[in-house]
């Protein structure tokens, strides 16, 4: 799951959202600031009010991926997802490709949200810019495995560049996707991977209800249709 399939459904819930949101802000922020589950866990206790908000929606992220990244539909989509960049990319390693399957099904999956409910886009905007950011980072770095000192800039620049609009398109979101590809020293993507992220589209769309289980998420208006 990515940043708006975990925070969709607790946009009444700020510092929640937010904390849903921060283990994938660290992982362009700094990627070696990591948070625990057992550290959460001793540390709820002695955590009240908009503190004990942000702690208990960074365990929930990490709760999400767990059941996310073990349902059936994430390898069947992943891997029809990875299978088509391997047509794409023929001279390509495979780990790249599996790489690929993954994050552009989730980045993917953001879209088919977005795409039914454009207003919960803007909520979630809003949201965010409600929280105090110095908050976040603070409770994050008592957190983290390391202080971290650049998040809530990060937050700032998230909320400003809006980068989400972008996956509503193929050709956005090959933009955004070599900007990752930038960022962890991978090879960019040529303009034929716009075949895949077309064929991914629609096969994200399809099961996207198999994706995001009602046994975890059973918050089921906020799902698109079925083609």
């Amino acid at each position: 799951m990515n940043y708006f399939t975990h925070a969709i459904r607790y946009l009444d819930r700020p510092y929640f959202a937010a904390g849903v949101c921060v283990p994938d802000w660290l992982s362009v922020v700094d990627r070696k600031a990591r948070v625990r589950g057992r550290r959460i866990a001793e540390e709820l206790p002695t955590l009240s009010g908009d503190e004990y908000e942000i702690a208990v929606g960074i365990q929930k992220h990490l709760d999400d991926d767990r059941w996310f990244h073990g349902t059936e539909a994430f390898y069947d989509v992943s891997g029809q997802i990875a299978r088509s960049f391997r047509d794409d990319l023929p001279e390509d390693d495979s780990w790249r490709c599996g790489f690929l399957g993954h994050i552009v099904m989730e980045l993917l999956l953001d879209s088919a949200l977005i795409e039914d409910q454009p207003e919960r886009l803007e909520q979630y905007y809003d949201v965010l810019r409600e929280v105090d950011l110095q908050k976040v980072q603070g409770v994050v770095s008592s957190l983290a495995t390391k202080e971290v000192t650049e998040l809530a800039r990060l937050i700032e620049l998230f909320t400003k560049e809006r980068f989400f609009e972008d996956y509503l398109g193929n050709e956005g979101l090959l933009f955004r996707l070599n900007q990752v590809m930038k960022r962890i020293k991978l090879e960019p993507l040529p303009e034929s991977t716009l075949r895949t992220l077309e064929f991914g589209r629609s096969v994200v769309r399809a099961n996207v209800h198999e994706l995001l289980p009602a046994n975890h998420f059973p918050e089921r208006d906020v799902l698109p249709n079925k083609i």
